[in-house]
This record gives structure tokens, sequence and C-alpha cells, in this order.
């Protein structure tokens, strides 16, 4: 809906063109009503609502925008950035739920980093049909949910531009809405290993040191990142030649052993260093690239962030800030060769408001309605003028979308300055289609317990928006941990796709190794069933390429008409077949979880779970959180190690789980874990194994790419009696056992290739 007289700020986001021809044989009607005006999309086959104006309270008007729908249930998920306390929407009593960009702590109702206007509704108590909603507007906004059930978006700008996408499951509409928005991207094979932050190392010594107390206890670890207080003065580009001095000879040792370095680069830029002596700043402004303040239009706005000095905003709206951005970024690798890039504070952040000078008393910085749910007296609290001048329009418009053109503009130059490779970057602002160039973190979270109940909540969130590659900052970044606390912490964080600990500044240390022998341990522990269950977390993110699935999954997404799992938010699924149920309470003796009908089998012992399809209560230590592998599937695993580089080198294996008919399926996708469009070029290898209740066939289904290792054993749970023989590709091997209490095959010994198809059989 838009103003065919007046030219309107649309978000400039690239998505798939609209088609003039209708879809054929839908499952839904359309009805359009001129009076009193009204919108009906409804579901053919029960009638349910899909999208229903005709509530009425629809207004146009230059700086608020307002639509209602009907809900069909509430059954409603989705609407970020916010730190829900649930998965399910609950509270409909005209709850509302603000999105705009802000530097803002995860706390209750807060807007927090990014912008996520989209909803997904489960239709009805006794159907799995589903439908999802994007609102694309950039525009200060909140969301409204009401008794009927219904939501009402409003809007300070831009125009109301609708997407409707149905399905016959929640995860069928998901990946159409992925789809869509654009599937996300394959992280780097090391990008999945356990990463370790904290601001406020201070010194390269001190680095060196905890790294060292680190690889005494062998714990796994792919990346090490580099927070702002390795910069001199705070300047993006720098490195501390005193505190710091030997950084780049290190990240050079650093990858001798088969790790990472990822830098952090904020966007804001120091304006008052000595001239020629900052290139960041003297090439930003010879080139025209930060955004402008409107009193002085060919200047740019001042602000005040982490940088000695005051602060400009570079426009990466702007071809000319890319160009720069890119070239910075490329010199500086060629100084400390990174791997990726950490972006933080690009909502964008500012600690004055609007800027050292204020703002203009004008209608964009003193709005006539601002969201009453959004923090801050004004909309520049926090952040610069509405009225800054961009590239493509006034920052009233573009501010959420800030961090998505620094993201854009960043693994561009990341990748430039490592040729050939994919690098990945993480972000912490982010808009709907992001997925498909970096990852995202919760943000500047709390250690405590609920929090830690939060992160599965946000993490399933942003798999639904379409950013797979996420986690929470492990053990909390404001205040200090606990050893308890942080010990659960690591066990959840182990099954974050982006598993990385990160710590504020002053805090105690939460490193696997800060605490004592018995939580390195427990660390180590679970940190090498992460590796060991990479290649399976590698081929999740291939299908989430392919198809726009999530990778971290709520329950309900494959048991949607399981009413139980439609509110759980405190177990998450790895794909399919993979259920994490993490202790998430302080001195539990005993830990309760959710298992849905079919075969389950226990991922420490093997053993079938019976009964289930109800609550399961178990005891539980220290070193224990619970997993599960369903039945029906076939996970390829590989010997871990204590680094993705060697972990690869190793041989693999498949754990094979029979459902009620002892059928098994599975697949592994493998590339070389580092170079670009490895998927799209074709560079890959991808295998397919099919189980019955007496063989396994493996077939390759593309062979592309070499395997390091061969296939070494096979792991059957859930075989009904002990097999008296077995053979590979006819050849019958002595090299098996059966547990007959657990019903487990063990087959060791088989060293197949798994560029080539191969048959187990046993009887």
């Amino acid at each position: 809906i838009y103003d065919p007289a007046v030219k309107r700020f649309e978000v400039p986001l690239k998505l798939p063109p609209a088609t003039s021809s209708s879809a054929s044989n839908p499952d839904f009607n359309i009805q359009f009503l001129s009076t009193p005006f009204s919108i009906s999309v409804k579901r053919k086959s029960t009638g349910a609502t899909i999208f229903d104006t005709s509530l009425g309270g629809f207004v146009f008007e230059d700086q608020f925008l307002q639509l209602s729908s009907k809900l069909a249930s509430r059954y409603v998920y989705g609407l970020g950035e916010h730190e829900h306390r649930s998965f399910k929407h609950e509270n409909f009593n005209w709850k509302k739920w603000p999105m705009f960009s802000r530097d803002q702590p995860p706390g209750e109702d807060h807007n927090l980093y990014g912008v996520h206007p989209f909803y997904l509704v489960m239709e009805d108590e006794n159907t799995a049909n589903s439908h999802g909603v994007l609102f694309l507007n950039s525009n200060a906004m909140e969301a409204t949910l009401s008794p009927n059930p219904a939501i009402t978006f409003t809007t300070t700008g831009g125009i109301l531009d609708f997407y409707i996408f149905t399905g016959n499951t929640p995860a069928a509409v998901v990946e159409n809405y992925i789809s869509f928005i654009g599937k996300p991207f394959i992280p780097p094979y090391w990008a999945l290993g356990f990463q370790l932050s904290r601001y406020g190392y201070n010194s390269l010594a001190r680095v060196q040191q905890i790294m060292t107390e680190m690889k005494s206890y062998d714990i796994p670890m792919d990346i090490l990142y580099g927070d702002i207080d390795y910069m001199r003065h705070r300047l993006d580009f720098t490195i501390d030649p005193i505190n710091y001095k030997g950084l780049p000879e290190y990240v050079n040792e650093l990858h001798d052993q088969g790790l990472h370095y990822i830098t952090i680069l904020d966007p804001a830029i120091s304006d008052n260093q000595t001239r020629g002596t900052y290139p960041a700043y003297d090439d930003g402004i010879a080139n025209g690239v930060f955004i402008n303040d409107s009193r002085t239009p060919q200047s740019p706005l001042i602000g005040k962030v982490w940088p000695r000095g005051n602060a400009t905003f570079p426009d990466y709206f702007n071809p000319r800030a890319n160009k720069w951005w890119n070239d910075l970024i490329v010199d500086f690798h060629n100084t400390l060769s990174f791997d990726g890039i950490w972006i933080d504070m690009n909502e964008p952040a500012n600690f004055v408001p609007g800027s050292v000078l204020g703002c203009p008393n004008n209608t964009w910085n003193q709005v006539p309605y601002k969201p009453v749910s959004i923090r801050g007296n004004v909309l520049y609290d926090k952040t610069i003028c509405m009225d800054a001048l961009q590239y493509v329009s006034k920052h009233y418009d573009l501010h959420s979308l800030f961090g998505h053109s620094q993201l854009l503009a960043t693994i561009t130059a990341t990748r430039a300055a490592n040729p050939g490779k994919r690098s990945f970057v993480i972000t912490r602002s982010t808009y709907p289609g992001d997925g498909q160039y970096g990852g995202h973190w919760l943000g500047d979270n709390y250690s405590g317990w609920p929090p830690l109940h939060f992160s599965i909540i946000g993490s399933l969130e942003f798999n639904i928006f379409g950013i797979p590659y996420i986690g929470a900052d492990i053990c909390g970044y404001f205040d200090d941990t606990q050893f308890e606390l942080c010990l659960r912490w690591m066990q959840l964080g182990a099954f974050y796709t982006f598993s990385r600990n990160h710590n504020g500044y002053a805090y105690i240390r939460q490193d696997p190794a800060g605490f004592d022998m018995t939580f390195a341990l427990i660390s180590r522990e679970v940190l090498l069933i992460r590796y060991r269950l990479l290649p399976y977390l590698y081929t999740l993110f291939y299908e989430s390429r392919r198809t726009g699935a999530t990778v971290m999954r709520p329950l309900m997404f494959e048991f949607p008409l399981d009413k139980t799992c439609r509110t759980i938010d405190r177990q998450f699924l790895w794909g399919a077949a993979f259920l994490i149920s993490p202790v998430l309470h302080q001195s539990v003796v005993d830990w309760t979880y959710y298992l849905p009908a079919g075969r389950w089998y226990d991922y420490h012992t093997g053993a079938e779970v019976t009964p289930t399809g109800r609550n399961i209560t178990t005891s539980v230590t220290l070193f224990d959180i619970p997993l599960h592998i369903r039945g029906g599937y076939i996970l390829p695993v590989q010997q871990p190690a204590n680094t993705t580089v060697y972990s690869r080198m190793n041989p693999f294996g498949l754990i094979v789980a029979l459902n009620s008919t002892y059928q098994a399926k599975g697949n592994l996708y493998w590339d070389d874990g580092d170079s670009l469009d490895t998927y799209e070029n074709g560079d890959y290898t991808l295998a397919e194994f099919v189980a019955t209740s007496t063989s396994l066939q493996s077939t390759v289904l593309k062979n592309g790419y070499t395997m390091e290792n061969n296939l070494d054993y096979i792991t059957v749970l859930g075989l009904a009696n002990a097999p008296s023989s077995i053979s590979v590709d006819g050849v019958s091997t002595s090299s098996f056992s059966f547990n007959p209490s657990l019903k487990v095959l063990n087959v060791t010994k088989i060293d197949k290739s798994l560029n080539k198809a191969f048959r187990l059989n046993w009887a």
C-alpha cells in the first residue's frame, strides 16, 4: 500500500521480483473490499484466517502508518529482535513489541540490535497448517498483539509492504520465507569450532598465558578473537604498539597451530587524530564517505563512541564508502592476517544523543508520533540524528538498515583480504536477508540462570529469521559468572551453531581453563561431542543453503501436531535428528525433558529410551547434559581433535538410529571447508546413507571433492537381534560386536572411501 502521487522510501533489499501470474491451484482466497477498505486472505481448505484487515484501524499518514490483521490462533512466534521470555507469544493483552535498532543490552520488552518484523502462525489445534507474514519496513515501528487475537503494525515512515507465506507445516513456511529473503551462507568448517574472546585481555602476554592454559587441558578450540583493547586508543585499523606488540607474529603462530583469528571493527571512525596519521579518517573525508550533518550538509555528523576523540559514521550505502572500507580492510590484513571480522556497535551506537551538538528541532528528530514501546525519549537516543544525510535517504529511513549495509560491505572486504576463502562476518545488528552474508550473536547478555534459558529462545528465533549461525555469549557478557552457571552454559553453548565464550571488561575469567581441572575436563568432554558431530552440523548448513531449512530447530517444526512441542523452548534440535535438553537450573540432581513420540536413543550409551511421547526425568550430575538421537536418521561423525584442521584428518563414522520399522536415512556434505562458493561451483561430495533391518547402503550423489579420510566404523542403534555375520561389499568381516542389553551393533575397521558406493549387510 503506497501513495501513487508521492514517492516514498522503500526498503532497498534485493528480493525476487513479483510476477503478474497467479499461483496455480492455491489453497487460499483473496478478497478486497473498498468500503470500508479491507483485505482478506483465507485458507480454502479450512477457512482459517491468514490475513484480514477488516478490524479497522487503517491509517496512512506521512509519519504514521498503521494496519491491523486478525490472527488465526494464538500460536504466534517471531518478531524481533527482543529477549523474549517464551518462544511462543503468550501475552495478547495489547502487548507492544518495539522494532528499531538500538545499542541495548538484552532485557524484557527492549528493542534490541536488529529488526525482524516477521511472524509465524500455526492456524489451529488439529492441523499443522501455518503461515508467516513479513512487514518489509525499516522505519521505527512496533507490533501490538491484542486479544481478538490480532496484530497491529504501526510505523513512522515508508510504505505498508506485506509478504505472506503459506505452508502445510511451520517448517515449510519458514523455508519458503528464507528462500525468499535469501538462503543462508555455509560457514567455513573451522567457524563451527569453539571460539574464545573477551573485552579486556589488555595485553598480548595475557592472551598467550590463557591460550597456554587452554592447551594444557587440551580443550578443543578453533578461533581466538581480538576485541577493541588490542587497538591503539581504540582506533580501527591500529594495533597497540606496547601492550600488543608482536600481535601480527602471534596470529601467524596461531595459523601454524591450526587456529584462526577474528578481529573486531566498529563503524565509528575518530575525527580528531593528527592529520596524516590516521588514513581511515583522512581518506574518508577525501572521498566523502561519512554520514553528514543536516545543518552542514557537506560535513560529517560528529558523535562519540569508543575511539579516542569524537567519531564519524560511515555511510555504507555510498559506493565510495564500500571501496574505502574494502581498501582499509585489505590493507590492514597485510599487517594482521585475520581470517574473518566481527562488527559491533552498528545500530549505529552513539554515546551522546544525536551528535555532540544535539539535533535540530524538526519533524524527523521530534516525530509527531514515537512508538511508545521504543526505548528513549527521542528516536535519536543512543544513536545519531534522524535527519542526518545519507546517500540513499535520511537516516530516519535507514537507521535499522545500518548494520545490514555494513555487513554487506564487510563480507565483501574480508573475502577480498582473504582471496578465494569463504571467511565470515559476525554482526550485532541484523535485518531480513542478512543470513546470506553473516552470523549473529545475541549481544551483551547478562550472566545469570534466566538468560541461559532465554538464549535458546533467541537462537531459535534467529533460525526462523534466516540467520542460523547464531549463539549467545557463553557464560554471559555482563557480571561475574559462577562456577555451576558457567559450566552449564558451556554445556549448552557447545550446541549453539556459533559457539563463543565472550566476557566483558574487568569481570572474572570464564574461559574453560579459568576455574579448575574439573571445569576444564567437563568443558573438554562436551566440546569433543560437538567436534565429533561437526560433519552432521556442517551437512545441516548445506541443507539450509539448499532449501532454507533451520539448523537449530524448535521441536514443533518436526512434531507440529504434538501440542506439547508447540510451547517447548528449553530444548532444541540440531536438524531433525539430534535433540539437546540442557540443564538450565541451579543445584539440580534430577532434570525433566520431553521426548516426542517415536524411537529415541541416549547419545551417551546408545540405549533406547522408552516409552516416549512424555516427560522424562533423569538424574544428572555436573558432568551430564541429556542428548538423544531420533530413530529413522543416520548421523555422520568424525573422530574429534583439538582443532577442526586436525579433526578433518581423522576417519569418519556413522551412527545409524533405526526407527520402528528398522529403517534410517541420512547424508553427508563435504568440501574443503574453507574455499568460497564450493556448493555453487559443485566442488563438494554428497553421500546418501539408507539403512534397513539388515543392511546399510551408501550412494554417492555428487562426487566433486576427494574426501581426506575413509569411513572407519558404523554404530547401529535399536537392532532387534544380534547378527551372526556381517559383510562389507560382499566380503565377510569379524570386526564387529553387539551389546544385547543396549541393542547396539558396532562394526569397525571398515576402511571404505565415501567417494564410492558401498554396502554393509548383516544377518
